[in-house]
């Protein structure tokens, strides 16, 4: 496949991965350890280019953070937060309309609503503000929040609300287009003392495993993915990405699987922790594309990798992402998203044609089974008919 000396069971897995139907553990294990990058990367971009073609998509968004409170304590989350004095515990429904309007006369299609874990459970603060506006729990609250922001603007929400059970799920349903939790990792290490799971009960790999098979139950268009970099072996990031992959196999739901990278900083437990490097990262995504085939949406945040983005194409990525014209990325408030007119030049300047899609990816939209009869006339007014979004769209 290439001059470099590839030992023959690598080059047989890579064969093997070429057909784009997902490869074996053994085979991914033996990538992950001994594949040269470069053979690796062509064959992973090979498999992207086939099923794929020269689109590269993304999302116009705007982002929500409808409460930082969270009862994890992840070593290296900078988004949760505490009760703090004089600072609201939730973004009230005026705060939440007024950025979801400035998005929509952005142009955004979508609002993604994220927040910390059941923030109530530990939190007084958080239980009285529920309580003021009727509620009891934050999911419920998200709920309501989805549903103003939909009918109120037209944007198409995109939750990422933490756990969820079949209940909430079926509720988030009737506003949602796809809603969204990262596995991050099945390794059961990360969450014994010392770890960066040590302190968060919501991060156990089953109960994040459980809430992606319900929404599958319910066929709900899902966004998942791997954090690397946060103590987990190679072993553990083949056996996540062959967890979403069975859960998938099983449903046919999970519309996008996210490679993300640790990002190193202040003020967080993990602050001396070494950061993935590039090269560890682009072998990952190229295997998760090899486990995961050709038909998956494999993305990975260009933001993460600051001006080297466009390295992350050669991996095998087929979408950026969501970028948003108004927001920061609140997760990684010191990763500025690239414009999007930069976007599109460099994308374009790798061989690929850019194009925005909405919250639900085109192969979705056309599949009832995803889109309850609420949504799909929201669905139709910012989508064209090849799924993607359309180019212009006026005011709900």
């Amino acid at each position: 496949m290439s001059n470099v000396a590839v030992p023959y069971h690598v080059d047989a897995a890579l064969e093997r991965g070429l057909e784009g139907r997902g490869v074996s553990r053994e085979d991914a294990l033996s990538l992950m350890a001994e594949a040269p990058l470069g053979p690796l990367l062509r064959t992973a971009a090979a498999v992207r280019d086939r099923f794929k073609s020269d689109s590269v998509s993304y999302s116009k968004k705007v982002f929500i953070p409808l409460t930082h409170l969270c009862r994890d304590y992840c070593g290296y989350c900078t988004f949760r937060a505490d009760p703090q004095s004089g600072v609201q515990p939730y973004m009230t429904p005026d705060d939440v309309l007024a950025v979801a309007e400035a998005g929509r006369l952005a142009g955004c299609k979508e609002a993604l609503f994220s927040l910390g874990d059941q923030p109530e459970r530990i939190f007084p603060e958080a239980k009285e503000f529920l309580k003021s506006l009727g509620f009891e729990r934050t999911l419920e609250y998200v709920a309501a929040m989805s549903e103003m922001v939909l009918e109120k603007t037209g944007l198409l929400p995109h939750s990422n609300p933490g756990l969820m059970g079949a209940e909430d799920l079926r509720r988030l349903r009737e506003t949602n287009v796809s809603v969204g939790l990262m596995l991050e990792s099945t390794g059961p290490r990360l969450g014994r003392p010392g770890g960066p799971h040590n302190r968060a009960p919501d991060k156990v790999p089953s109960l994040r495993l459980r809430t992606i098979e319900n929404a599958g139950q319910l066929s709900m268009a899902f966004t998942t993915g791997i954090l690397i970099g946060i103590g987990e072996t190679p072993e553990d990031r083949v056996d996540a990405l062959l967890a979403i992959r069975a859960a998938h196999q099983k449903h046919g739901h999970v519309q996008e699987v996210i490679v993300q990278p640790f990002r190193v900083k202040p003020d967080i437990p993990m602050a001396l922790a070494p950061e993935p490097s590039n090269d560890d990262l682009l072998r990952t995504i190229g295997v998760a594309r090899l486990i995961l085939g050709g038909e998956m949406n494999l993305q990975s945040p260009p933001n993460l990798l600051s001006k080297d983005y466009p390295d992350l194409l050669k991996a095998g990525i087929n979408d950026w992402g969501g970028i948003s014209p108004v927001t920061k990325d609140f997760i990684n408030p010191e990763a500025a998203w690239p414009q999007i007119s930069s976007l599109a030049a460099r994308t374009a300047s790798a061989g690929f044609v850019l194009r925005e899609r909405l919250a639900l990816y085109p192969e979705y939209v056309s599949r009832p089974e995803f889109v309850n009869a609420r949504l799909r006339p929201y669905v139709q007014k910012l989508g064209g008919a090849d799924g993607y979004a359309r180019r212009e769209v006026g005011p709900c």
